[in-house]
């Protein structure tokens, strides 16, 4: 795991080098073959100073996430944590001068280790980052950087790198005083190994900044008047921000303001004991779960068809050249692909790729893009009416009005012209994939591309495979997906597919509840504490109710009397029918939103929709409910009831195989519609409940609720055999 070696000069060099990984990571493992060789050089008369490098192409990528997120004993966790601390300390105390040589970027643990260094300096690498990802997971710099990062470079500076997880470059490592100077690539090592040799040669004992006598704070500590202006103002947003459901920002201010009020030691310390209460949290398991785990599979294609060749794309068709088709296209473009982006007026078709220009400009503008790539980009993108432009395309996507006629319409006029291996893409987002295949004379080669508006920007694309979809249609997809940079899941197909269907649970809860007669402000304020972005009668209005309506209209058309009329039906009905409220597009739904002011909540709300308490009690009587006469409806219930409508339905959708693994719910549930990632994901939450906790829930829902809460009979079998999810 370390190269050890001493030269003439006596200068150690210790090299990360973990075995059988592109990146350095640390773990019990390589921080116990780091202390043996740190430890073996600090006593070693010959050893004059010490330079600590990387055999890889960075410096260390950080903690072992496999290790953290296992972790079960806190009282070892916190004594190996406060060995490492030990550790650091002793080499900072240690008397020879510790110079740490950035090729790459350092991030998280790694640059922890590093500002446990006398001295740093890094290769002037432009993709190299630097910073601390922890809070991203879940966690908090545990090996010191809550202490160390705001005694260099005040907490001012400290505050978005450790609360925020921000990832800066060499030179602005290098402004802050996180680093000490930057340098050509191939030149760190030999200057680092020249500061230690000039280190040497001073005869001074080297010392950290906050081992120094009269050491102050950059900027002021916390009891001063500028690091309280500080504190107060961060704690304020950040309960303002997360509702305090994600501990680990709240946990890393707590360690600034009571670590940086004592000596670095007691705040090594400070530092210990929160870090372990988040390993041990279900927050963090959660998160490093879905976020990264999840999400590395996702992105690794880990479920695609292995037989299969990758398929390289260089020429995409994209039919529909509104805000979706053109965002498609910008995706596309950006991966290097030619697009056709086709449209049924040469004008539509103009204004579909002057969108991505008007995108783009916004970055050219902005400095993050010059106008000679962004020229580059458009020139990939070729508006027309005409389908033979589709010829030799290895792909075509529709994204056209969600009607079957018009969807067979284009998927007949595009096939009379692609190649017959070429693939035909929907990305329809509630019509089952298997129906709109019909149309195709190669069903085989139809498949489903969920994007998510704007598709430019989402990162989530949901892969629906029709019955007679392919393998082989199935993983050429997936290197589409991968090419433009999107991280795909894959799903069975079925009415709603999985994302849509879940996330309408959120959506129709919210309406039902305004049925009921709870405050509107009431509702929407329990779905941002819930951890939801945004209120469910606002997102109603972001999606249209008037496309609710029609999707309803659709569904109810199809199923006949199979189908369940949903309090949402009749909300949205009442709306669009008789009200013309259809949302934000036609500048009111549950919302108005006046030209040049804030949204306000609409209030003939009051009038159609009659509050049976007073808005904005946290404990809300007097709503009839199912048999009762009254009842009392706390926000707690509320938040049980956003939530967990969304659970029961990724279940169903796992017990009807439409989801083919629980972290495909929770991935494509935080991607898609921002689920809250605390949670882990709307299995995950459950995972974490306990499925006998869970169950209880949902059955207490469904006497009081209905039957949209009832258990599947997957939960009661997984939760009468002491099962779970995910491993305990």
């Amino acid at each position: 795991m370390l190269n050890y070696s001493v030269d003439a000069d006596g200068i150690a060099t210790v090299e990360f080098d973990y075995p059988n990984k592109s990146q350095n990571i640390l773990n019990a493992g390589s921080m116990g073959a780091y202390a043996e060789a740190m430890q073996k050089a600090l006593a070693d008369p010959a050893v004059k100073g010490i330079v600590l490098t990387s055999a890889k192409k960075d410096f260390i990528a950080g903690g072992d996430l496999a290790e953290l997120g296992a972790a079960t004993d806190a009282a070892a966790f916190h004594a190996a944590i406060s060995g490492w601390h030990k550790l650091m300390r002793g080499i900072e105390l240690g008397g020879k001068p510790v110079a740490a040589a950035f090729n790459g970027s350092a991030l998280g643990g790694g640059l922890e280790l590093a500002l446990g260094c006398h001295y740093r300096v890094a290769a002037d690498n432009p993709k190299a980052r630097f910073g601390f990802p922890e809070v991203t997971l879940g966690l908090l710099p545990g090996a010191g950087g809550t202490q160390r990062t705001p005694r260099l470079i005040g907490m001012q500076a400290a505050a978005p790198l450790l609360m925020e997880g921000k990832r800066i470059k060499a030179a602005e490592a290098l402004k802050v005083g996180l680093i000490h100077a930057v340098v050509k690539v191939g030149d760190e090592r030999t200057a680092a190994r020249q500061w230690v040799l000039d280190a040497v040669a001073s005869g001074a004992k080297p010392l950290q900044p906050w081992d120094t006598k009269g050491f102050r704070i950059p900027g002021g500590g916390p009891n001063t008047p500028n690091g309280m202006q500080m504190l107060m103002a961060a704690n304020a947003m950040l309960r303002e921000k997360t509702y305090d459901n994600y501990p680990a920002p709240k946990h890393i201010l707590s360690c600034v303001y009571e670590g940086l009020a004592t000596n670095i030691d007691t705040g090594l310390a400070i530092e210990a004991r929160y870090f372990t209460h988040l390993v041990m949290s279900p927050v963090s398991k959660n998160m490093i779960r879905s976020l990264f785990f999840g999400m590395q599979d996702a992105n690794k294609l880990g479920s695609r068809p292995k037989h299969v060749a990758v398929q390289k794309y260089s020429k995409i068709g994209m039919l529909g050249a509104g805000m979706m088709g053109a965002g498609i296209a910008m995706c596309t473009a950006q991966a290097g692909i030619a697009v056709v982006l086709l449209d049924t007026t040469q004008e539509a078709a103009d204004k579909g790729k002057a969108y991505a220009s008007k995108q783009w400009s916004k970055q050219v503008a902005k400095g993050r893009m010059t106008q000679e790539a962004m020229d580059a980009l458009l020139a990939r993108i070729h508006p027309t009416t005409d389908y033979a432009d589709l010829a030799g395309c290895e792909m075509v996507i529709e994204a056209v009005f969600e009607k079957r006629e018009i969807k067979a319409e284009v998927t007949k006029k595009a096939e009379a012209v692609i190649s017959a291996d070429a693939i035909f893409a929907s990305n329809t987002s509630t019509l089952p994939i298997t129906g709109l295949a019909q149309a195709s004379v190669r069903p085989a080669n139809f498949i489903g591309l969920h994007f998510f508006s704007p598709a430019e920007k989402m990162p989530l694309v949901e892969i629906i495979v029709g019955k007679a979809t392919s393998d082989e249609t199935l993983a050429r997809s997936m290197d589409y997906v991968r090419a433009i940079g999107k991280t795909p899941i894959v799903v069975n197909d079925s009415r709603g597919f999985f994302t849509s269907r879940v996330f309408g649970t959120y959506v129709s809860e919210g309406m039902a509840l305004l049925e009921e007669g709870v405050p509107p402000a009431l509702i929407d304020k329990a779905g941002l504490i819930a951890g939801m972005p945004v209120g469910p009668l606002a997102l109603a209005d972001e999606v249209s109710i008037e496309l609710i309506h029609k999707v309803t209209q659709q569904t109810r058309a199809d199923l006949g009397e199979a189908y369940v009329e949903r309090a949402a039906d009749r909300v949205a009905a009442k709306m669009v029918a008789e009200l013309g409220r259809l949302g934000r597009k036609s500048g009111g739904g549950f919302y108005d939103y006046p030209a040049g002011g804030p949204k306000h909540l609409w209030p003939g709300l009051a009038e159609h929709f009659p509050q049976k308490v007073g808005a904005g009690s946290l404990c809300v009587p007097g709503i009839p409910l199912r048999g009762q006469a009254t009842a009392i409806v706390t926000l707690e219930q509320i938040v049980e009831r956003l939530i967990l409508a969304q659970s029961v339905e990724a279940v169903r959708c796992l017990e009807e195989h439409v989801l083919r693994a629980p972290i495909d719910a929770d991935v494509g549930a935080i991607l898609g519609w921002g689920y809250p990632p605390f949670r882990g994901g709307p299995i995950g939450w459950l995972h974490s409940l306990g499925l006998a906790n869970a169950l209880d829930a949902l059955e207490r829902l469904t006497k009081t609720h209905g039957a949209r809460f009832a258990p599947p009979e997957l939960l009661r079998n997984l939760a009468a055999k002491g099962e779970s999810f995910y491993p305990a």
